[in-house]
């Protein structure tokens, strides 16, 4: 299949680019509209539109091991190596709990406004005073404070109230709570560093390094907590490079100094919650040493004051060498069996704990009691670990999350063994206390030779000497935790701060704004016109035709603007009148190559009604009569006839009445009131009008006419309807195919187009009507003149009359190749 006959095929339906083009030309106007609006819009976001900001900080997170650390101190918390930091650091900076606690830190709920050029704009950080509040106290909430700066660090507050309630919130509790309000607007001068103490607003004005500047006014609002929370939850934060432990912090707003308190804050917070989290072991560890402590050290005076109550009452008594030594001996023994039963009691304590407790944080150091067994340590250490992970994930997972069913799993697991190790422990521990026991007993024994009062000396030294070795013990191991937790660093160090060093804007861009618009703008109006061009069935201009058929365009008729169809007639020097004498010299064209001796004849049809058919058969018939030569013009549209009207007389005879053998063809044939020209009507309408087209007498009549006239006109009817016109086209010398522009649809000529590919009808050619020159199909053809061109055998003509200045175009456009 060539390319013709696939547009054929498709309706006429490949896209016309030059008329594309040329019609985007016409829509010069719509072009203009769109951009003048798009630029309208692009003006209106550059200048009225508030600028948006991107700033960022850059932190390290690092495995920082405190130096004192060693197995024997087992009192720091180990998260469990950098890579696990980091995802947990991303997790907790993006969490809602994590953007409240920075909400808090810097008051954001706490809104600072000026009304600028267009719009209120945020001035936070870059006003002259600043309102901290004093955050244990309810706070008016939502209502506009409005501040005015006197100069001389002079501020006068104006709120407006109206008596009734002022509604205040609790940033702490997240209560609110109503105070009555003032009956009328509340006015109070402040100078910055005073205190405000109002039962509706409790703060104090700290002073800024803004400069002040006398007659500025602001405005104060203290907003929703949870709606703050909201706007700034879910920082963005980048692993850079991917998978390293460098953490990149962005957030953009409209305004530079919030954003770069709020990442230098957020990574603060961040900080001071990492270390409480890494000094909980030791945290917990002193605060149970702290307990211990008090009640040995209860013990100690307790012994001190036997100790000096005895020596007051028997000053004479004193321990011999002997006694001393069996007292030392059993010194040893007592402080051996108390570290046993210490370290038996933190196991039973802790055995209880795991079995009773889902909360393992609160567990102390094993090393604190002097057990030295790494099982336990490291048991310990995993649970209290899993234990925090699975509390940091609560911030960022639902319940039902799988992961928590397997940290749940881990943290049992562990637990299963520690508890094994403990009852092991237990047993061993157990029988070091009965041996310690037992040798107790066998050097008591030693003891009871000497004097009772001896006996009693020894006894009140021993459990002086044991409640203060106790003493001691837990005050270096409380220095030792408190060195420890003194000691430790964050695993999150800052590598570079947010800091407002110019720039940053990141919207609106005003030179992408230009350039979307200049697109949007050109690409919207094409858009329309390649839709209009697209979804046109209907033909527009010469060329459509040349791609649609091999046929021939012999001639272009303009639109008419006359009352009546006899334009030729009434109107011999118009445009009209000289494109049917350009169309009268290509048919004279077609009658020579074709060698025609004597009467010519020339058929009109279309392909539906409406195209000019008729106009072009009266103004043709008149062009040839203006020439001097007989012609008649004969209506062959038996079922709808039109010639009657504009010549103005009756169709009560005409060809029916002839081809019924009723009239002769003198009866039939009438005036035009045109010299030269006579009409031959279609007469009554008949009921088999096809019949009649195909009848015998049919041939006849043309004959008759031949002989009686130099040009006969056939105005047939529209081919699209019926096919009579093709019937009558082997008696012509000549067919005329009429095509309104506009108005004639492109597949309409797929059916005369295939007749002419298959020789079935031959001498047809189109002619193009109703066209309109530089309009809004935008061809710069002569307004209303007929070309003529054909390629019939090896000759060649062409013929173009001109009137006022014709332009070349038609030459160069439309000119066929010979």
């Amino acid at each position: 299949m060539t390319e013709e006959d696939f547009e054929i095929e498709s309706g006429g339906g490949y896209f016309d680019f030059r008329g594309f083009l040329v019609k985007m030309l016409s829509y010069w106007w719509l072009f203009a509209i769109s951009w003048a609006i798009a630029f309208g819009v692009s003006h209106y976001i550059n200048v009225r539109k508030v600028p948006m900001y991107a700033m960022k900080n850059v932190v390290s997170i690092k495995d920082d091991q405190n130096p004192l650390f060693t197995g024997n101190t087992s009192l720091v918390f180990n998260w469990g190596g950098t890579t696990d930091k980091v995802q947990t650091n991303i997790i907790l900076l993006k969490s809602r709990t994590h953007a409240e606690k920075v909400v808090s830190y810097l008051q954001y709920y706490v809104n600072y406004q000026k009304q600028g050029k267009y719009q209120i704009e945020d001035v936070y950080g870059y006003t002259p005073f600043k309102l901290r509040l004093k955050d244990s106290f309810a706070q008016l909430y939502n209502k506009r404070i409005t501040v005015t700066d006197l100069g001389n660090k002079q501020l006068e507050f104006k709120i407006p109230f109206n008596g009734g309630n002022a509604r205040l919130f609790n940033y702490t509790t997240l209560e609110t709570k109503t105070v009555p309000a003032p009956p009328s607007e509340f006015v109070q001068i402040y100078k910055v560093g005073d205190t405000i103490d109002e039962p509706f607003l409790r703060g104090i004005i700290e002073d800024t390094a803004v400069p002040s500047r006398e007659g500025n006014e602001f405005f104060l609002s203290l907003g929703n907590f949870n709606s703050t929370v909201k706007r700034y939850q879910g920082i963005n934060v980048i692993q850079t490079p991917r998978g390293s432990s460098i953490l990149e912090l962005r957030k953009s707003g409209t305004n530079k100094a919030r954003l770069v308190d709020f990442l230098n804050a957020s990574v603060k917070v961040r900080i001071k919650d990492q270390l409480d989290r890494k000094n909980l072991f030791a945290t917990k560890t002193i605060k149970f040493i702290d307990s211990s402590l008090t009640a040995g050290t209860a013990e100690l005076d307790d012994a001190l004051n036997e100790l000096s109550k005895f020596k007051n009452n028997n000053v004479d008594v004193s321990l011999d060498g002997a006694a001393q030594k069996i007292t030392d001996e059993l010194q040893q023994y007592d402080t051996q069996k108390k570290s046993y039963e210490d370290q038996l009691s933190y196991y039973e304590r802790l055995e209880n704990y795991l079995q009773t407790r889902t909360d393992y944080t609160d567990v102390p150091a094993p090393s604190v009691q002097g057990i030295q067994e790494g099982s336990i340590g490291i048991g310990v250490a995993k649970i209290v670990s899993l234990s925090v992970e699975r509390t940091n994930l609560r911030y960022s997972a639902k319940e039902n999350n799988p992961i928590f069913a397997e940290l749940d799993r881990n943290i049992d697991s562990e637990k299963a063994v520690l508890l094994e190790n403990i009852r092991s422990s237990k047993v061993i521990l157990n029988d070091k206390i009965r041996n310690t026991q037992n040798d107790i007993y066998q050097t008591e024994a030693e003891l009871r030779r000497f004097p009772k009062e001896e006996q009693e000396l020894s006894e009140i030294k021993r459990r002086f000497n044991l409640s203060q070795a106790a003493v001691n013990l837990y005050r270096s191991k409380r220095s030792e935790a408190t060195i420890i937790k003194a000691s430790n660093v964050s695993d999150i160090v800052f590598i570079d701060e947010a800091k407002d060093v110019g720039g940053g804007q990141i919207g609106p861009n005003n030179k992408l704004n230009n350039v979307v618009a200049a697109v949007l703008g050109g690409l919207i109006p094409a858009a329309l016109v390649f839709l209009l061009v697209f979804f046109n069935t209907k033909i527009g201009n010469p060329e459509e035709v040349k791609k649609l058929s091999k046929i021939p365009i012999l001639g272009v008729v303009g639109k008419s603007n006359h009352n009546n169809s006899l334009v030729v007639r009434d109107h011999p020097r118009s445009s009209i009148a000289e494109a049917f004498r350009g169309l009268r010299s290509s048919l004279q064209f077609i009658y020579k190559k074709q060698n025609v001796q004597g009467a010519k004849t020339v058929l009109v049809t279309s392909s539906v009604s409406g195209e000019g058919k008729t106009f072009t058969s009266i103004n043709l018939a008149s062009v040839f009569a203006l020439s001097e030569k007989k012609t008649v013009l004969v209506g062959l549209d038996l079922r709808k006839p039109k010639i009657f009207d504009d010549f103005e007389i009756t169709n009560d005879v005409g060809v029916v009445n002839y081809l019924i053998g009723q009239s002769s063809l003198e009866e039939i044939t009438q005036p035009s009131g045109l010299e030269h020209l006579d009409v031959i009507l279609s007469g009554p309408i008949p009921p088999n009008p096809s019949e009649m087209i195909i009848s015998d007498r049919m041939k006849s009549f043309i004959e008759d006419l031949k002989a009686t006239y130099d040009y006969v006109i056939l105005d047939t009817p529209p081919l699209g309807l019926v096919s009579d016109a093709f019937e009558l086209m082997p008696y012509v010398d000549a067919s005329l195919y009429m095509i309104r522009q506009g108005y004639t649809k492109k597949a309409m000529l797929r059916m005369i187009t295939e007749k002419y590919k298959s020789k079935e009808v031959e001498n047809v050619s189109f002619v193009l009507n109703y066209f309109r020159a530089k309009g809004a199909y935008g061809y710069g053809y002569g307004y209303g003149y007929g070309y003529g061109y054909g390629n019939y055998g090896n000759g060649y003509h062409e013929k173009i009359k001109r009137k006022g200045g014709l332009v070349s175009k038609v030459l160069r456009k439309l000119k066929l190749k010979k």
